[in-house]
């Protein structure tokens, strides 16, 4: 099934240089890059985006490093697309990830994990318009 998914590269892996390394590897995983932009998240967009955590013990030092520093933010597509990311990302924790995922190369620790991916087609339909408009999609 086709499918499209949110991706981020998130402040600490845009700031350490991974990007390019992080956008072959998708590519080369079979995903295609449909939108593309880098922005500065406010500490209210931060909050607006991740506000289904808005509960969690870690909201706020999420959204702190959120909006720390640019960040990447695509929308990605092919086969079976969130669940391809989602394996390419590795384990939320980059010391529980497995070898040759990105989070296990490019991760620093469960919060500055290098990578955002939705976790669902429901939460791709939410988090796919949260940054991207109609006109900026290409596929």
């Amino acid at each position: 099934m086709n499918q499209s998914t949110l991706g981020i590269v998130k402040p600490d892996a845009v700031k350490a240089g991974s990007l390019g390394a992080i956008l072959e590897r998708l590519e080369s995983g079979g995903l295609t890059v449909v939108g593309l932009k880098m922005i500065h998240l406010t500490g209210e967009m931060a909050q607006g985006f991740y506000r289904v955590h808005r509960n969690r013990p870690f909201f706020d030092s999420l959204t702190g490093f959120m909006s720390e520093g640019p960040c990447v933010v695509m929308v990605l597509q092919g086969e079976n697309a969130i669940e391809r990311w989602r394996d390419l990302m590795g384990a939320t924790d980059p010391a529980q990830a497995g070898e040759g995922t990105i989070r296990k190369d490019f991760g620093q620790n469960i919060e500055r994990n290098a990578v955002h991916g939705s976790d669902s087609p429901e939460s791709a339909n939410i988090e796919i318009p949260y940054f991207f408009n109609a006109l900026e999609l290409a596929g």
